[in-house]
């Protein structure tokens, strides 16, 4: 099912080398990806930054994850692939569109499967964004995978029932979806309440300035990621300008 996708945004702990680095960055590495990723349209330069991605992936040791956020993107690479066919856009056009979707989806799903939420507010922090921003955010990051995993056992449960997605005609088949996306809203409502009577139990917001008990630091490993994605913004900004792309 496409939630699988949603696997990719919820942080997997493990020791390796891309969990120790610094949060910031793996955001100043994710932008880069996401950057060189946009500026292509070609099907050869996207597929080679997708595959650069596969060792950080392995470093990172989280190839079950990520296999399985990809599996769950697959049927909306599919459906970005048949668009661009039946708009006449050419086959090699239209799969290096769904590589590229597919390697935006692979950056984002490296980044926060090995970013703690914590250490993503602590990096907005210092970069002098308002604490409630940071809060929004990464609470958000950390309800989308529980809200997906909630999503499959409401799916699971209304199928052992006898529903019938993939029945009917598409408007029958949108109305298949109502008794999950009822329950499901009804569940986030009341988890968001949960959330709003803890926050107020704490008295969020009534001290301005806050402390952390952790403090971001640079290490070497970061500065060599510095190193190595200022070699791939020049190599990026050299192919782009520089090189005649042959597909």
């Amino acid at each position: 099912m496409t939630l699988r996708v949603l696997d990719g945004l919820k942080f997997r702990k493990a020791a390796s080398p891309i969990h120790t680095l610094d949060p910031r960055t793996k955001m100043l590495s994710a932008a880069f990806f996401f950057f060189a990723t946009v500026l292509f349209s070609e099907f050869l330069p996207l597929m080679i930054l997708f595959m650069v991605q596969l060792p950080f992936i392995a470093a990172g040791r989280i190839w079950k994850e990520w296999a399985r956020s990809m599996r769950g993107a697959l049927f909306l690479g599919i459906m970005i692939l048949v668009m661009n066919l039946i708009f006449s856009q050419g086959l090699v056009y239209s799969i290096a569109m769904t590589t590229r979707f597919l390697g935006l989806l692979s950056s984002f799903s490296l980044f926060f499967l090995t970013t703690s939420p914590d250490d993503l507010s602590l990096a907005l922090q210092k970069w002098h964004i308002p604490y409630e921003l940071c809060f929004a955010f990464t609470t958000a990051v950390r309800f989308v995978p529980v809200l997906a995993n909630e999503a499959q056992t409401i799916v699971d449960a209304q199928r052992s029932r006898g529903l019938e997605l993939e029945k009917g005609n598409f408007i029958k088949r949108i109305r298949n979806y109502i008794p999950i996306l009822v329950p499901l809203i009804v569940n986030a409502i009341r988890r968001s309440l949960d959330l709003a009577e803890v926050m107020e139990s704490r008295a969020f917001g009534a001290i301005k300035k806050r402390t952390s008990l952790f403090e971001l630091r640079l290490g070497s490993g970061d500065y060599v990621a510095f190193l190595l994605v200022a070699v791939g913004v020049a190599l990026v900004l050299y192919a782009r300008l520089g090189v005649k792309i042959p597909f």
